[in-house]
């Protein structure tokens, strides 16, 4: 019971600080901010985190990684995968029209604030993409054996320019303060999205 009490606890602290880096970006991030959330002592964050580095690597490798996979990846697996990649698409977008204030995606994000900063920050950071590019070029191969998708495509290529165009929306957008500006730039991702097709859609 004490061992999976602890566990909440620490799950409870990497949601904040998510939530805290999310808004505020890393570096910015207040371990105060975090603690009055989740009502902890400093010495309890300090048992399962030395360090605010230690916190911000957990929150990459177990916060973001699950939400980029759940998100992206994993409704790649099956069925066709241009359909799954517009669905991801529509889903991320409405739920984005809903916050209240649009502050882009915490991995890129995270990306432009701390990749030049921190080697290990990098490292997941580009471990997080790797896996993101492989779902999809995966998915994309899967649909040329299916015969969903053109033969022709190289996959790994239109996996790195896919998330590359959904990355650049959500900074431009957020940049601009502008959710509109998020649809215009999904709209022409979509129509890249369909010319993967064997069989265009009338």
């Amino acid at each position: 019971m004490l061992a999976r009490n602890a566990d909440i606890t620490r799950r409870t602290i990497l949601e904040a600080a998510f939530e805290e880096i999310r808004i505020y970006g890393f570096q910015a991030a207040s371990l105060s901010h975090i603690l009055d959330k989740v009502a902890v002592t400093k010495g309890a964050l300090y048992h399962h985190f030395p360090d605010k580095k230690a916190l911000g690597y957990a929150v990459i490798d177990e916060i973001i990684k699950e939400m980029v996979i759940n998100k992206w990846v994993i409704p790649l697996a099956t069925g066709n995968p241009i359909d799954a990649l517009l669905q991801s698409l529509q889903q991320e977008g409405c739920k984005l029209a809903e916050e209240e204030r649009f502050i882009g995606c915490p991995l890129n994000n995270l990306a432009q604030e701390l990749s030049a900063l921190d080697e290990g920050f990098r490292q997941r950071i580009q471990h997080i993409y790797t896996l993101w590019g492989s779902g999809i070029s995966d998915a994309l191969k899967r649909g040329q054996a299916e015969q969903s998708v053109r033969p022709e495509i190289a996959t790994d290529a239109a996996a790195t320019f896919i998330i590359a165009a959904i990355e650049g929306c959500l900074g431009m957008a957020k940049n601009s303060n502008n959710i509109n500006l998020l649809y215009q730039c999904g709209a022409g991702l979509s129509h890249y999205l369909e010319t993967l097709r064997l069989n265009p859609k009338p």
